[in-house]
């Protein structure tokens, strides 16, 4: 049985995606096991609650050093004995040690097709904006293992999303999580869940 541990800053619709597939079996031999954000605020909390998971806040704010906050971030993680860590819209800097420590077991999920509109800057409805900004034609969302790069690590999954004329960054944002980013986390999360997934020399290989 994986055990999944969720970061998350905001309403958690990753999350909710993530649980309701575990739900319906569409995602197996996998237990959510704590959901963790930086944000006392966050809806994904809540979600939590509701079904009965584990939810923790740890926010940078609590603490005078980010030495503090790190090691208290790394001690929440360790207390649920994850198997995988996902990031599903967790917009804090994650610390070197804890990438480290759970190499290739911490997925993240990018609203693009990395490379383009990604690393330092890239978040939320600034990528959108990017995107409609730049005119392309199609984008989409990735999800990659962390390295210690800002979404450089190997790339597992991706799928592409048409781009609509009159979109607005909003309109973009919604259309790239449900057609996207709603389906393969789950994918991803699934995979490695019946040890389909591999990485070697940077690169991800998927057993069929």
């Amino acid at each position: 049985m994986l055990r999944v541990a969720v970061l998350v800053s905001g309403g958690g619709t990753n999350l909710q995606a993530i649980l309701d597939a575990v739900k319906a079996g569409t995602i197996d031999n996998t237990e959510v096991v704590g959901v963790i954000s930086n944000n006392k605020n966050a809806y994904a909390l809540i979600r939590a609650q509701k079904a009965g998971i584990e939810a923790h806040c740890v926010s940078p704010k609590d603490f005078e050093e980010r030495g503090e906050f790190n090691a208290a971030l790394m001690d929440t993680i360790d207390a649920l004995c994850p198997d995988l860590i996902v990031l599903a819209g967790f917009l804090v800097v994650i610390p070197s040690e804890l990438i480290r420590k759970y190499e290739n077991r911490i997925i993240n999920i990018h609203p693009s097709l990395i490379p383009s509109f990604c690393g330092k800057g890239y978040y939320g409805l600034k990528v959108h904006e990017a995107a409609l900004a730049r005119g392309v034609k199609v984008t989409g969302a990735t999800v990659h293992f962390v390295d210690e790069g800002t979404d450089t690590g190997p790339i597992l999954l991706q799928k592409a999303v048409e781009v609509r004329t009159g979109d607005t960054p909003e309109v973009l944002q919604r259309r790239v999580m449900e057609e996207a980013e709603w389906r393969i986390l789950p994918e991803a999360i699934q995979l490695i869940a019946n040890g389909k997934v591999a990485v070697k020399d940077g690169q991800v290989m998927i057993q069929k």
